[in-house]
């Protein structure tokens, strides 16, 4: 059993993942956030150039 524990304690590929998985979970934030705020600006000049053909 102590060795079991030892070897738990020792162990840190757990904390990596979660390390990166975090990471991870605030780039897609960014990600999105940068390209919601793209998106509403294409869609007014794809508006404002409708507006101009017709």
């Amino acid at each position: 059993m102590r060795v079991l524990l030892a070897r738990f304690v020792r162990e840190d590929s757990g904390a990596t993942a979660i390390g990166y998985a975090l990471i991870a979970a605030g780039m897609s934030i960014a990600i999105i956030t940068a390209l919601s705020g793209l998106g509403s600006k294409l869609s007014m000049a794809l508006t404002i150039v409708r507006a101009a053909l017709e």
